[in-house]
């Protein structure tokens, strides 16, 4: 699936400046982790502003007890089906138990996880993603939250801060940039300098990558990757024959049988194939099939719910 970039995007990359080490405000909460709630968008098709706003209220801008302790950023309670580490706070009720995670990424995760395993929740994907209010009254309407003002809250923020701008779903090319922006200081770490080629490979779900250009085969990748073309096709599930399109990500390596930490489900958008789900998450296509009892070759339909781990449906 091909889509073009947009000066909203270019934007973004503008506004990416380090936030404060210490307590946050909400400007620097946003620049932080606006990524994420961009990146959760593509798979999910949860608005970024929805997502971002929503984060800015439940964790008071990443600075109350449960986000600092427990990096649950949303305020989702733990449920009957959560395994994971908790942690108990006073909210409705004294002491109630909340889900605690490793990362704060692990929340963003989550939380689009949550969102789309409910169905109280399904009726809202089936409005237009640039519909923040839509969505907020939604998310109110179907329980997310008991404060009579929920709604107003989270489009106040949206408008205040003019979050609608990160309601754009991203290319292959603009997510290797992305990467490379919360990899930060640790990015170094993940490229790989060929010294004959001015090809740049770094790591995309854990494996070693590349961005087709335009003009390029599988005969000059080989070339520059010192991968042959034969495996190149194979790493990335294309036929004999096939050659890549610029700004598509090509894997240098097998890709995995199933995706990797709370990457759990994404829901079909339109324009998106069972090739597409499986590079965007660096799984093998046959395994992303038989994870969901598909036959290999069969169509998905738009909104359809995928398996990204085998007996995960959370």
């Amino acid at each position: 699936m091909i889509l073009r970039k947009s000066a909203a995007f270019m934007m973004l990359m503008v506004l990416l400046l380090p936030a404060g080490a210490q307590r946050l405000s909400r400007p620097e909460y946003i620049r932080k982790y606006q990524l994420l709630a961009i990146s959760e968008m593509n798979r999910s098709g949860i608005p970024a502003s929805i997502k971002m706003a929503q984060a800015c209220l439940e964790s008071a801008d990443g600075n109350s007890e449960m986000a600092r302790k427990s990096n649950n950023h949303f305020g989702i309670k733990c449920k009957s089906d959560w395994q994971g580490a908790r942690s108990y706070h006073d909210d409705d009720e004294k002491n109630e138990c909340f889900r605690k995670y490793k990362t704060v990424e692990d929340s963003y995760v989550d939380h689009t996880n949550f969102l789309m395993s409910n169905p109280r929740y399904n009726s809202l994907f089936e409005l237009k993603p640039t519909d923040f209010a839509g969505w907020a009254r939604g998310l109110k309407k179907a329980g997310y939250a008991t404060d009579p003002r929920y709604a107003e809250k989270v489009i106040d923020i949206i408008e205040e801060h003019q979050l609608w701008k990160l309601d754009h779903k991203m290319t292959y090319e603009e997510r290797a940039q992305v990467e490379k922006m919360r990899l930060g200081d640790n990015f170094n770490k993940e490229i790989f300098i060929n010294p004959y080629s001015s090809r740049e490979i770094t790591l995309q779900n854990g494996l070693k990558s590349t961005i087709a250009r335009e003009g390029d085969t599988f005969g000059l990748l080989s070339q520059e990757t010192g991968v042959k073309s034969w495996e190149l096709r194979k790493f990335n599930d294309y036929p004999e024959g096939y050659e890549p399109m610029a700004g598509e990500i090509l894997y240098l390596q097998h890709k995995k049988g199933k995706a990797g930490g709370m990457y759990r489900i994404h829901r079909v958008a339109e324009g998106e194939s069972m090739h597409y789900i499986s590079q965007y998450y660096g799984i093998r296509l046959r395994a992303l099939y038989r994870i969901n009892g598909l036959r290999y070759g069969e169509m998905i339909t738009v909104g359809t719910i995928l398996k990204l781990q085998k007996g995960k449906n959370r």
